[in-house]
């Protein structure tokens, strides 16, 4: 297939107001995204902890812990870049990701090599799930946009 330039759309420009506007509706987002990862980590690690004991809410908080703590730190890194000029693109962006999952991992790794025996294998993966799950609380309440 042959496009004409006469066929191409043309670029939308945005004035600095919609941009500003574009970037706060991003930012509030982000910011409620991690929230509802704060409050499912504090959910699952509270009905863990009630159904089976200390250990288990205390798996439930490390699997928690081991999303929650990348990904707010990568939601950080990306509100302080979305106000500065030329620093959002998609290369640090998949880095950025990458890290994120990453230290996920070896936080996973160090939970599993420091709670050897004590570790309570279904509480710590549902308050994994419960985490990387957290945009259902906004679903569930409208505020997802």
């Amino acid at each position: 297939m042959v496009i004409n330039s006469e066929d191409e759309p043309e670029a939308i420009k945005l004035s600095a107001e919609d941009k500003a506007a574009l970037d706060a509706r991003a930012g509030r987002g982000l910011i409620r995204a991690v929230m509802a990862q704060g409050v499912m980590a504090v959910l699952a690690t509270v009905i863990a902890g009630a159904v089976a004991g200390s250990a288990a809410a205390w798996s439930a908080l490390a699997g928690a812990g081991a999303y929650f703590l990348p990904n707010s730190l990568f939601a950080l890194r990306l509100l302080l870049n979305a106000h500065q000029p030329g620093r959002a693109n998609p290369f640090t962006f998949f880095l950025g990701e990458a890290f994120k999952l990453g230290m996920t991992v070896l936080l996973l790794g160090l939970t599993v090599y420091l709670g050897r025996g004590h570790i309570v294998w279904p509480a710590l993966l549902i308050g994994l799930l419960c985490v990387l799950k957290g945009h259902v609380l906004l679903l569930m309440t409208g505020k997802l946009s």
